[in-house]
């Protein structure tokens, strides 16, 4: 019976020692936790921040489902849930991306904006699937493709057009934005660590091996949370501004 179809048996159990499959419990509690406020907080925001907070709700919401099937892969086989985390990360990262134009679109951000943080999501995440399941050997090469691909997302809102538009929108946007930059130059600097953890490469010998699962899913909840947290915030003093006025 295919691994893919294991939840058809039955569900697994957690041992009280599995700290691995905990993790996966906590994320999994704390990613339906978050959609929840996002969904139910909608109705108090001004239109057109709505979509921002449902965008946010998406990502938490998309994550918990993933969660759960992974905590389930975890506690039937023991075993890394790659597969599954890449759908997972192919389906919300992107949509993080989304939430740098949604804000900027007020400082005349362009869909070629957009298209071009998603191209470069996916082929971030793309090589590093390639790299950590299917050309194992050349790990570190693929990996290096999947960074690189992540630099030129961090340059982009750092220092390119998406940094400008920010400067240009000014006042809490230009706020949300730079809080929203040092969650991908910071939070997602982990996912790289976790890919050397789980791969053989020159790096190998300085950080050796470590369970990937764990660095990954803390960076997970730290992440595509206060992704929409921030997002939730800005929302809320934007929403505030326009009933004063």
């Amino acid at each position: 019976m295919s691994k893919l179809l294991f939840l058809s048996v039955g569900m697994s159990k957690m041992l009280p020692d599995d700290y691995i499959g905990f993790t996966f419990f906590v994320g999994t509690m704390a990613m339906m936790a978050a959609s929840a406020f996002f969904f139910l907080s909608l109705s108090q925001f001004d239109k057109k921040w709505r979509t921002s907070v449902l965008v946010s709700g998406l990502i938490t919401f998309i994550a918990a489902v993933h969660y759960f099937y992974m905590k389930e892969y975890w506690g039937t086989f023991q075993e890394s849930p790659t597969f599954f985390r890449y759908v997972d990360w192919v389906l919300t990262v992107p949509l993080m991306c989304v939430e740098f134009y949604i804000i900027l679109k007020v400082a005349g951000a362009k869909i070629s904006l957009l298209w071009r943080m998603i191209v470069l999501s996916l082929v971030m995440l793309v090589t590093g699937y390639l790299g950590e399941t299917i050309f194992k050997e050349d790990a570190a090469i693929w990996g290096f493709i999947s960074g690189v691909a992540y630099f030129a997302i961090v340059y982009e809102i750092w220092l390119g057009n998406a940094s400008k538009l920010a400067k240009a929108a000014g006042g809490d946007v230009l706020k949300a934005h730079k809080l929203l930059c040092w969650f991908v130059l910071v939070g997602w600097a982990i996912y790289p660590l976790g890919y050397m953890l789980g791969t053989d490469g020159w790096y190998t010998s300085i950080l050796g091996k470590g369970s990937v699962d764990v660095v990954y899913n803390i960076a997970d909840a730290i992440n595509k949370i206060g992704f929409g947290l921030v997002i939730y915030t800005l929302a809320v003093k934007s929403t505030k501004e326009v009933e004063i006025i």
